[in-house]
């Protein structure tokens, strides 16, 4: 018995619960269970009956028409994958685009008759089919009754029909299962499930009909069958390449990139819309919010991963997520791109790598870059937060954009680099590039933050002993200097910058802003009056291990003397702008006469950045100086992506299909310090698949040579791409080309 005398207590909270999140469902809120997997499916009775049976059962159904065989003319010579430009998918399954017609074989115990024999071909995917959901979709031979998809009877021979099937152009993209039902007076019949039957719908860009039609030939070439790819980063002076092997059609990949939605718990009814997919894929290939594909990484210690510059394709990331389940470490923006554009390219999605030199990250929206200077012209590094990215990769796919006023479909802004949230995850776009070109950056997704990215203005503040700052200097060009991806059917690239925006001081760039800044852009204002003193930077090539000498070159364009106290800095830089140490500070005073121009030369010594470097090995330069007659500022940037030694890949000579052949990598350590924990890729579309080699220790000045057997699997152009990756010396690259007879 408790004690009568005893004061109440309250019992201690119970313990937060551990383990997985349980898992959200529609149970209670909706009669059907929502569809949210592919990989899910129902089981359709082989027998449905119209009503009760007789007391002896159903008669023996001998007498009515009954389906022997299904042919789904799955194979990549036949006419269904020909003309659906799915032949190149490495799948047993058949792969056909909506909004087209194709065909399917049906063999019956007894020669069809039209009159009297009813059948229909069905259509299922995910858990629960429903025809109202066209989830579940029965195909008529004859119109009498309505289906969405159209059916057509294009052959008879025999017991044999040819049955044609043209997917709705905006119906679901996924794996379906396919029927065959035959009507008897007493029900249903269909055939059992059969996986051999099972067949994948994708997007249609040669359809009309379908909202991702592109009606250019060449660009559906290369925005859609293309499996080689360049990206391009460095600087935008001194633009590097690095090529890409996006196997949109290597096995396993359109599996791979199904799950990805599974995985994203997107409704299935949802994925025939390609804003929704881009948008729910934005968000699914980085793992902040939702345990997606892959786990971003910009620190340098890649200790439990594969180090962002070691990848040469989408294929082992895409097959690593869809095996073990769990995000794949790690990657920087050109393996968001590169995964993201293989994902779309895979699903018909037309889709294309673009990169943009000095691209601002401006998490405020305010349009601004700020660096503040103390009193003498010097920069301020304590104060100064906003970092300027040397390059940034994202993509775009073309889509119409119903949501919008008309004229801005197209090519749609996609990112996957986590960056800012956009709707509470880390995503970005669908943002329509035409809207960013005329700054309508309202209209959804994110075009603000892009339109941000290419027209944010650098300002340069002078700040006071009392705190106070005063914007000193404004460039206006430096952000967005130039927008590139790879040509059209060569291994060239194309400058697009004039597809985001206006030439700069143009009148229609002026209004572009102004009518940005009636949705809450605001850019700086200041009209300074320009220094009469120019400081320019030259453009270097240097390499890793080199010393060098950066001349600055003073212009004086007044008649009078100038004076000017210099604060030059360089600084080791990640692509990203942030800085990771300064190696080097000098503070000369130059003196210019009258409408003369100097120069100062300034030595960089590798002892003294060789042991700060980090990938991709940036030095920042920047100088900043004071006019001692007239106080003002002048200023300049420059960012020096010294060059890293190449890999020689050497090929076997008579390439042809199915016939055994060599590629050699070779590698030759240039620095006196040997490399150690060093990987090698090696990879090519349609001719080898992903390999790699691991060396714990290369020696300085000594070689290495890597030799694989390979089997291309199809004839034409294509390369062979190679990475050499190690803590020491990221970024090493080479590429042979190769041509494969039939």
């Amino acid at each position: 018995m408790s004690d009568p005398g005893a004061t109440a207590t309250s019992s201690p909270a119970p313990p937060p619960p551990t383990g997985p999140r349980p898992k959200m469902t529609s149970s209670g809120r909706s009669l059907v269970p929502i569809s949210t997997s592919n990989s899910d499916s129902t089981d359709i009775p082989e027998f449905e009956p119209f009503g009760l049976p007789g007391p002896r059962g159903f008669p023996p159904l001998t007498d009515y028409l009954d389906i022997l065989d299904v042919d789904m003319m799955r194979l990549p010579e036949e006419n269904n994958k020909q003309q659906h430009h799915t032949n190149l998918y490495n799948s047993d399954y058949l792969v056909v685009r909506r909004g087209q017609e194709f065909e399917v074989k049906i063999t019956f115990n007894r020669p069809y008759k039209a009159a009297s024999d009813k059948f229909a071909v069905e259509f299922v995917i995910g858990s629960s089919p429903q025809f109202s959901k066209g989830t579940y979709i029965p195909v008529f031979p004859h119109n009498e009754r309505p289906s969405p998809w159209e059916g057509s009877i294009t052959n008879t021979s025999d017991n044999t029909v040819t049955m044609g099937v043209t997917a709705a152009a905006t119906c679901t993209v996924g794996k379906y299962h396919m029927y065959v039902a035959v009507v008897t007076p007493f029900g249903i019949r269909r055939t059992r499930k059969d996986k051999s039957r099972d067949l994948y719908i994708l997007f249609n860009p040669w359809a009309s009909a379908d909202a991702v039609f592109l009606d250019d030939e060449k660009e559906r070439d290369e925005c859609v069958m293309n499996e080689m790819g360049i990206i391009y980063h460095g600087a935008f002076d001194d633009v590097a390449e690095r090529n890409w092997n996006y196997g949109q059609f290597n096995f396993g990949v359109l599996d791979a990139c199904l799950y990805i939605m599974d995985r994203s718990d997107m409704p299935i009814t949802n994925r025939g819309d390609p804003i929704r997919v881009t948008r729910k894929a934005s968000a699914m290939l980085n793992s902040r919010d939702d345990e997606g594909v892959l786990v971003g990484n910009w620190s340098g210690d890649y200790t439990y991963g594969v180090a962002p510059t070691s990848w040469t394709g989408s294929t082992d990331i895409l097959l690593t997520y869809a095996s073990g389940k769990m995000p794949v470490c790690y990657a920087q923006c050109w393996v968001y791109a590169a995964v993201f554009n293989t994902f779309l390219r895979c699903l018909g999605i037309p889709s294309r790598v673009v990169t943009n030199f000095y691209s601002a990250h401006d998490n405020d929206g305010n349009l601004k870059m700020d660096i503040i200077l103390d009193e003498n012209g010097r920069i301020d590094r304590s104060r100064t937060k906003d970092s300027i990215w040397n390059y940034h990769c994202w993509n775009e796919c073309y889509m119409s954009r119903p949501d919008l006023p008309a004229g801005f479909g197209g090519w749609q802004v996609v990112d996957a680099t986590p960056q800012e949230t956009s709707d509470g995850m880390y995503r970005c776009g669908p943002a329509s590039v035409q809207a960013i070109k005329h700054g309508q950056i309202c209209f959804p997704f994110d075009a603000a933050f892009v339109f941000a990215e290419v027209n944010s203005d650098v300002v340069f503040y002078s700040r006071n002993k009392d705190g106070t700052m005063e914007p000193v200097r404004v460039n206006r060009t430096h952000i967005g200097r130039m927008v590139v991806t790879k040509s059209l059917g060569d291994m060239t690239r194309r400058e697009i910058t004039d597809q985001y925006k206006f030439p700069e001081g143009s009148t229609e760039e002026r209004t572009v802003l102004e009518k940005a800044e009636e949705y809450g852009c605001k850019r700086d204002k200041s009209d300074l009056p320009a220094a009469d003193v120019d400081l320019i930077l030259p453009t270097l090539e240097v390499s890793v291990g080199d010393d060098f000498e950066i001349n600055l070159e003073f212009v004086n364009r007044s008649d009078e003397r100038r004076t000017v106290d210099i604060y030059i800095s360089g600084s080791v830089v990640f692509y990203t702008g942030v800085t990771t140490s300064e190696f080097l500070f000098r503070n000369p005073t130059v003196t210019i006469g009258p409408n003369k121009s100097v120069k100062e030369p300034v030595t960089v010594e590798s002892k003294a950045y060789m042991k700060h470097l980090v990938e991709q090995a940036n030095i920042n330069f920047i100088a900043t100086g004071k006019v001692q007659e007239t106080g003002q500022i002048i200023t300049a940037m420059k960012v020096v992506t010294l060059h890293n030694p190449k890999l020689t890949i050497t090929v076997s000579e008579g390439g042809r299909v199915s016939e055994e052949m060599t590629a050699t990598v070779e590698f030759t350590n240039p620095f006196s310090f040997s490399l150690e924990g060093v990987y090698i890729r090696m990879e090519g579309p349609g001719i080898m698949l992903p390999k790699s080699k691991y060396y714990s220790l290369i020696q300085g000045r000594t070689s290495l040579s890597w030799t694989e057997y390979f089997t291309p699997q199809r004839a034409g152009s294509s390369r062979v791409i190679a990475s050499l990756d190690c803590p020491a010396l990221r970024q090493v690259l080479g590429q042979a080309s190769i041509s494969v007879k039939p």
